[in-house]
């Protein structure tokens, strides 16, 4: 029997920007500017006795220096779910920007995974540079790096799995490091894309975000998301930031307020053949990483 699990989506902040800040040169798709909404989410994978939080969010003090939004502080949000520093649940990062890592420090006693292309960039002198500087807080990344001097940081190469059946798979793009996590439910195979994908618009009509690191690896990142769902490896497509995310999933999973759906249920068991089989690469063992 394959190992399921359950995987919540839970919206923190929003914000409203407009299409050219949002979209990568706007103006080539020769189309209006107007308006869009931005939701933000962390997202917390459950079963098999492990609990794995997905990201931890802007912080009070990043969220107010950019105007944000914050509809529930995520420490408040994940005590609400039932994630608790005392338990130390994995924490997966799947990139350093400030709305990703913005509580990493409430989970001080967690192992942190993050893809080694993340540390290796946010620790160089590109990380000052203004194009990037301004998606990050230099305390939190001091945060980060403490937690790899406490020898609590994981790094993988390409992929890893950090519990059976649960991959974690860096496409780069947005960031060097940005990564997805794929998850087996009893709905289907979940694929947490973070900001791989911001919204189903990006990769539906082939329109790169505005924060890019290395573009074509971005515009690879939707082939390879594209050729994951074509190919039935995965079923459901979770973005990273699109206000239609949670209306999307609601009909498909247990809605427990009008911030949170919750696909999956614990219970719930299939054969391994009713689940596509994991895709981990050779060399996605995961290594300590200590200063």
């Amino acid at each position: 029997m394959t190992q399921l699990y359950e995987v919540t989506i839970a919206r923190y902040g929003t914000r409203v920007g407009r299409r050219s800040e949002v979209y990568l040169n706007h103006q080539l798709y020769h189309e209006d500017d107007a308006p869009i909404g931005m939701d933000y989410f962390v997202w917390v994978v459950r079963g098999g006795g492990r609990t794995i939080v997905v990201d931890t969010g802007y912080s009070a003090a990043g969220g107010e220096r950019r105007a944000r939004t914050m509809l529930n502080e995520p420490p408040t949000l994940f005590a609400s779910l039932g994630v608790h520093p005392a338990d130390a649940p994995t924490v997966v990062i799947t990139h350093a920007h400030y709305d990703h890592i913005g509580n990493l420090d409430h989970f001080g006693s967690s192992r942190i995974v993050i893809a080694q292309a993340e540390l290796d960039f946010w620790g160089s002198t590109h990380a000052q540079r203004v194009q990037f500087h301004h998606s990050v807080e230099d305390v939190e990344l001091a945060a980060l790096f403490a937690a790899v001097d406490e020898g609590r940081v994981d790094a993988f190469e390409d992929a890893v799995e950090v519990a059976p059946g649960v991959d974690v798979i860096r496409l780069g793009g947005h960031t060097p490091g940005q990564s997805v996590v794929r998850v087996p439910t009893s709905a289907g195979v979940v694929l947490l894309a973070s900001d791989a994908i911001h919204y189903y618009e990006e990769y539906e009509r082939d329109m790169p975000f505005s924060s890019v690191a290395e573009l074509v690896q971005m515009y690879e990142g939707f082939d390879r998301i594209r050729a994951m769902l074509d190919g039935g490896e995965v079923d459901h497509l979770v973005s990273g930031h699109d206000p239609a995310t949670l209306d999307r999933f609601r009909p498909l999973g247990r809605s427990d307020s009008e911030h949170v759906v919750t696909l999956g249920a614990l219970s719930d068991a299939v054969p391994a053949s009713a689940v596509p089989a994991s895709t981990v690469t050779a060399d996605s063992t995961a290594s300590a990483v200590s200063a």
